[in-house]
């Protein structure tokens, strides 16, 4: 249970240049005062990330959208009344209250409302925007509970509130809003449909992003085992020849074959509802690290709702990783 004492805590953290985990409905992030470049330059060496990858700003409210962007647009404007609070990243001109440490040098910023009773607490408290990646080692799995940031950052968070477990379970979408057109950069916890409808147009989702954003790193969200991606069909035979050559497999069985055996060291079922899925997918791949698995097999969801954001996760999974 949060108490108001944590919540006024906090903000005297981020006021003093600090770090504060925070909960939110997607993945827990790691905040500090987005107006303040230390504070900020304290979360890129926490987690070990690229100075150049951009942090996403949060906000209390869409009010305060026209305070750190310039030149909104009609269309985003409508995305931030119908979906704030929400599970929405907009990326706008950077207005000159946003620092160039939190934008990783650009002049384009992303900005979000969280739909957390907690976070909104925290930044009405705080006043201000708090930058905030999600609260875990760059490329690592995200955190959705308290216990996973504590795990993974230790001493390295000065505050973390703890709000229990995140509802959503994989990151905001995330909309370029600075061209003509709008498009998806990073599919998330708010549909590419919904956005559409809201819309009324078409959004493209391009293969390579025009403008540098949160998760677009050929390797991210991803565990110690290697994952391996194959078709649905291909699942049990994969996971089953690679337990044979020795390794420590676990499977994500897709639903069309829960009733498959398959000889593996771990085995997750993976939920008919989409929604489910999402919120377990970075705890499914936390538990096959910690069960000893060195492989995991996997497939991709049908990518439209959801779908689109899990299958994003899994290719950022499945990605080249830097072996240096």
């Amino acid at each position: 249970m949060i108490r108001a004492s944590d919540i006024e805590q906090a903000a005297e953290v981020l006021r003093a240049g600090g770090l504060v985990a925070l909960p939110t409905e997607t993945v827990y992030g790691l905040g500090a005062d987005a107006e303040n470049p230390a504070a900020v330059a304290r979360v890129y060496l926490a987690k070990g990330r690229p100075p150049t990858h951009p942090l996403i700003v949060h906000l209390a409210g869409a009010e305060h959208l026209d305070d750190w962007a310039d030149g909104v647009p009609d269309a985003a404007r409508l995305l931030a009344e119908r979906f704030w609070p929400g599970p929405l990243t907009l990326v706008l001109r950077r207005g000159s209250r946003v620092p160039l440490e939190a934008t990783g040098g650009l002049e384009t910023v992303a900005l979000r409302v969280p739909n957390h009773p907690v976070a909104l607490e925290l930044l009405k408290a705080f006043g201000g925007g708090v930058a905030a990646p999600s609260a875990n080692r760059f490329g690592s799995v995200s955190p959705t509970t308290a216990e996973h940031v504590r795990a993974e950052l230790g001493d390295s968070v000065d505050f973390v509130l703890d709000g229990g477990p995140c509802e959503v379970g994989v990151e905001s979408t995330i909309v370029d809003a600075t061209g003509e057109a709008l498009s998806i950069l990073r599919p998330g916890g708010v549909t590419r449909e919904s956005l559409e409808a809201a819309l009324g147009a078409p959004l493209a989702v391009p293969e390579a992003s025009p403008v540098r954003v949160p998760g677009q790193h050929p390797s991210h969200y991803a565990p110690r085992a290697k994952v391996v991606l194959v078709r649905p069909d291909e699942v049990v035979a994969e996971a089953e020849r690679a337990q044979d050559q020795g390794y420590q497999v676990g499977v994500f069985l897709p639903p069309a074959f829960a009733d498959t055996p398959v000889k593996a060291h771990a085995v997750v079922q993976v939920p008919d509802s989409e929604a489910t899925y999402a919120h377990h997918l970075y705890n499914y791949l936390r538990e096959l690290d910690e069960q000893g698995c060195d492989l995991i097999v996997a497939s991709l969801p049908t990518e439209s709702g959801l779908g689109l954001a899990i299958a994003n996760r899994l290719r950022r999974a499945a990605g080249p990783r830097n072996s240096g």
